[in-house]
């Protein structure tokens, strides 16, 4: 066993895993699982820059990482940056800032590279489930979502493009420093027009279209599963490896975008770093159902960070 540490820093949150990793026998034990919402990708879409309130929030989870990993006799750590920090001009000072208190250098890594590791993470444990290959797996995040069509033989093509629940909520639903209440049709048919064209863009170089599961990845999609679960609070346990049929994906997607602030914060299991964002990372969601026919979305709640920690063993 080597007991390692993966940090996923995405446009919206910042998570931890530290685990127990044999590679011979397939296992990864989790020690400490936790995820923090920083949105260090506040206004990056707008002005190319980190922000400085979202560097502040971000070091602070940092901080607070590095104790446990220093209370688990971690062995082996990395530390992976996505969206928000390849798109902003002021980098720079983010790695600066986690070496400072991780002692480790955050690797900006390309959108292939962040699809790659999501794909390992989500289909480890698929091998054996009897669910039909090629997997289609999405990793719906803050900033982008990554798109990878592979099977037990690993990646066959993948794509990460710019839409995710957070730059379109900030492109399309914010309006004088407030999110639209809910948001107008619109607005949303706004979204939809990006988001079409994403799926375009992706479907140039994946096979989308030739998937026979869907498995969906990162927190719009365990929400939207975990609401239609019907759950009172997040529980990881239920959510992961549930199947969601596209008629309550469509239902859940419709009532999110027509509700308001309150209603959206008071759905149990909603995380409150969420409740300005779901809206639009559940209807990536949907169209993604909708442009491959998919009748139900495998939700996983191992990704990118299962990857990362693979990868260190």
């Amino acid at each position: 066993m080597t007991r390692v540490a993966a940090i996923d820093c995405g446009t919206n949150s910042i998570r931890l895993l530290v685990a127990d990793a044999d590679p011979e026998t397939g296992q990864l034990v989790d020690l400490d699982r936790r995820m923090t919402i920083v949105r260090l990708g506040q206004d990056v879409d707008r002005t190319g820059r980190l922000a400085p309130e979202a560097l502040e929030r971000t070091f602070a989870a940092c901080r607070e990482y590095a104790e446990i990993i220093r209370e688990h006799g971690v062995e082996h750590l990395r530390f992976v940056a996505t969206s928000a920090s390849r798109d902003a001009e002021n980098r720079d000072e983010f790695v600066r800032g986690v070496v400072d208190i991780l002692g480790v250098e955050p690797e900006v890594i390309t959108g292939d590279q962040e699809a790659e590791f999501s794909f390992n993470g989500a289909t480890k444990e698929l091998t054996e489930s009897g669910l039909h290959t090629p997997y289609l797996v999405v990793d719906i995040g803050g900033g982008s979502t990554e798109f990878v069509v592979g099977d037990v033989d690993g990646v066959r093509a993948a794509r990460s493009v710019d839409v995710g629940c957070v730059r379109m909520t900030e492109r399309h639903l914010v309006r004088d420093g407030a999110v639209a209440d809910p948001p107008s049709e619109a607005q949303v048919a706004a979204i939809r027009a990006d988001v079409a064209e994403a799926l375009d863009l992706a479907e140039r170089t994946v096979p989308i279209g030739s998937a026979r599961t869907l498995v969906g990845l990162a927190g719009s999609v365990t929400t939207v599963a975990a609401i239609a679960l019907g759950l009172q609070r997040y529980e990881s346990a239920a959510i992961h490896h549930s199947r969601i049929p596209f008629a309550q994906v469509k239902k859940i997607t419709e009532q999110l975008l027509g509700s308001t602030h309150a209603e959206r914060a008071a759905i149990g299991p909603m995380h409150p770093g969420r409740v300005d964002v779901i809206g639009a990372g559940a209807l990536v969601l949907l169209m993604i159902m909708e442009r491959i026919g998919a009748d139900e979305v495998v939700v996983s709640e191992h990704d990118i960070l299962d990857g990362i920690a693979w990868s260190l063993a």
